[in-house]
Order: C-alpha cells, then structure tokens, then sequence
C-alpha cells in the first residue's frame, strides 16, 4: 500500500481483520501488515530495518496470534532492531527455548504430581497425553498448536470414550495454559471452543449403569445367597451398598478408621476424592457387616483384605460378582440408585444425600454458609437405606 503522506498508525480493527478478503497486504501502521493470501489465509507481516538492511519478518497467522499480540510482537522486534540488535537471531534463539507438547507435558506432570493423592491417577495423567495427544501433535511446539490440533485429538475418541476424550481435552488444557504462563506461546487456550466442532456426547451416566432403586432390596438378598463367590467378597459389596461409597474408599478400608462408639467410619483425607476427611455414620445393618468381616480378617489390618491379609481385595471382585449375576450395571452405579431413591422415597433434604455422597459443593456461596456436614440428619438418613435394603416396609 503505497502512497504520500502521512503512515497510517493502529489503522485496523478486529473486525476489519476478520473481514478482510482482498489478497494483499493491508498495513496497520509502524511497519505492520496483515497480509491476506489468494487462498484467503491471513498472517501478519512486520517490515522494518535491521542493521542497516530492509528485512520483512513473519509474526504468524491470524488463527494463533491476535490484532494486540501482534502490534506486541511488532513494537518489541522493532525495539531490538533500534537498538542495534537483529530479531531474527533473537527470535530463532527463543524458538529454540519453546518445548513440543510432549516435553512441555512431561514437565507439567513432573511440577504436578507431588500434589496428586495416589501414584494410580499420576500415571494415568501422564499416559492419557502420550497416547492420545501426543501422535497427533506432540512433535509441535506448544506455541504452534491450534483448536484444528486438538479436533483431529479427540474426535476419534469423543463418542467412543467419552470419559476419557473429556479428561484428555482437560489435561490438553492443563499443558497448555501452563505453556502460556511460561512465555512459551500467547493468545486464547485452544482447548477453550473446541467442542463447537465436536458431536454432542450422550448422558455421562452410562459410564456407570445403575440399577433402578426399586431392584435394590433384591439385589442385596442374591448377593447374601450368592455361592461360589467369597464371603469377605460379598460382606465388601454389601458395604459398599450400605453405605453408598466408592469403590476405593471400600477396599482401602482400615480397622482403625472404624469408631466403634459413635457407629462411624472415618474416610481419610488422603483417599477421598475431594481430598477432605469424611465421616460415615453406620446403620446397624453396616455395622453387622463389619462384625462377620471382623472374624474373616483375623489380624489384617484391612476389613476386606485379599487372600494374602496385607493386600485390599481387588476391585474385580465386584465385576465378576455382578457378571455371575448377569446384571448389567456397575458397583459405582449403587451410588446413583442411592440418590434416586433418597430424592423420591425420603422427605429429606438433597443437601443430606449430596453430604452422604461426599459430593463438592459448587456453588461458593452455598459452601461458605454449610459448616457442618449434617451428621445427625445423615444417620438418619443411611439407617432408612438400610432398613430399605433389606426389604422392611
């Protein structure tokens, strides 16, 4: 664009750049253009002087750097080569600085794995990155990954797996924001409208089929008649019904977490999922469990141990109890069918069953106001379950 006169200064708009279809290019001022290709790609391009000689440097694409990033880029290029120094061998050394995905990934995991609870969810989080983002774009620099990356990412896996697809777009977010916070690349997080071009998922809760609560009672008397099927292992499962906690929190499960007093069971911080202690009032049904599980254990200091008495039974024990059963559902499921029957057979309260689930609380405010964790409406609460589990009218 040439002509007399006076240079144009921060001559373009935000829209202007997104409408702007005329190939050529299109200066902004200070030596900036927005330079639109034949094929209609956009990307910006700085002219200025570097030691003594005209140079044209690239500031790249319209897709990954904004109309500010780039004036940015452009004021600092030019603040270099005022100064005597050439910002293309500055940029080219700090290109060489920026990591892949796949570096960048591993250091993320390394900063973050001290936090984590167990060594189980380190490793996953490491190994869902290497084995679904990194063939596809763990080679780039983080500085280079755009939404069109994390698409051709999750896509093939977004139906399939959902569970896994939405952790992986969540770690994939992880990585990159911390790239951004380390200088490594700038503008928004990809990650961010990738799912505008993704199909809509079908209901998260099939991940964990559940059995309608009405079915319960019956459940747990097939589960009390169950031969062929250890009796520590059935004692386990029906605990776990009883007292609608998670798999994990049930086999890890300690003698001394047990208040044999107060009827609860104190779930350690360290192996919740929202990494905060919770206490479990017991039913008398749950507490009977825990008294033919005292004799099966003898000295191991698990209530369920395995067959060795140092180790917790495996969580496949309530896979294949559940196949020999032919019942389609998950042990996680009971969670569900526990919280239907609370919300439509019991007039408590939902805030009980969600304290009795251990489930964090979202809203902020809401949190800040319940102190407590409603102990004494959740004792009530459970010894309805069982008395519901056990088929009483």
């Amino acid at each position: 664009m040439g002509g007399k006169g006076r240079h144009p200064e921060k001559a373009l708009t935000t829209v202007q750049v997104r409408a702007l279809k005329t190939p050529g290019r299109h200066a902004d001022g200070n030596g900036l253009y927005l330079v639109v290709d034949r094929s209609g790609a956009k990307r910006w391009l700085l002219r200025t002087v570097v030691q003594g000689r005209r140079r044209d440097i690239g500031l790249g694409g319209v897709g990954l750097v904004s109309l500010a990033e780039a004036r940015e880029k452009a004021l600092a290029y030019r603040k270099v080569s005022r100064d005597g120094g050439d910002p293309l061998a500055e940029r080219r050394k700090a290109l060489a600085t920026i990591p892949t995905f796949a570096e960048a990934a591993e250091l993320v995991h390394a900063e973050h794995k001290a936090t984590w609870k167990n060594a189980k969810h380190a490793a996953q989080w490491i190994t869902t990155l290497r084995t679904y983002a990194n063939p596809h774009f763990g080679s780039k620099r983080v500085d280079q990954i755009g939404t069109p990356d994390v698409l051709r990412a999750l896509a093939p896996i977004w139906l399939t797996k959902c569970e896994t697809a939405s952790r992986v777009r969540q770690r994939i977010g992880t990585v990159l924001d911390w790239a951004k916070a380390a200088g490594h690349r700038s503008g928004d997080n990809p990650v961010e409208g990738v799912t505008r071009g993704l199909p809509k998922q079908g209901e998260r809760e099939e991940h964990h089929a559940a059995l309608p609560y009405a079915e319960v009672p019956a459940f747990v008397a097939r589960l009390r008649a169950m031969s062929g099927q250890g009796e520590i292992g059935r004692l386990a499962f029906e605990f776990l019904i009883l007292t609608a906690a998670r798999t994990s929190e049930v086999l890890g499960a300690q003698w001394s977490e047990i208040d044999d007093s107060e009827a609860l069971w104190m779930v350690p911080a360290s192996r919740m999922k929202a990494g905060r202690e919770h206490r479990v009032p017991l039913s008398g049904q749950a507490c009977e469990v825990l008294t033919r599980a005292k004799v099966l254990a003898g000295d191991s200091s698990l209530i369920f141990p395995g067959r060795s008495g140092t180790k917790p039974l495996s969580n496949m024990v309530f896979l294949m109890a559940l196949r020999r059963m032919e019942m389609p559902i998950t042990a996680h499921g009971f969670r569900l069918s526990f919280r239907d029957w609370s919300a439509e057979a019991t007039n408590l309260p939902r805030e009980v069953a969600e304290m009795a689930l251990a489930h964090t609380i979202e809203n902020r405010v809401e949190a800040a106001y319940r102190r407590g964790d409603l102990l004494d409406k959740r004792r009530d609460l459970m010894e309805q379950w069982a008395a519901f589990c056990r088929g009483a009218s």
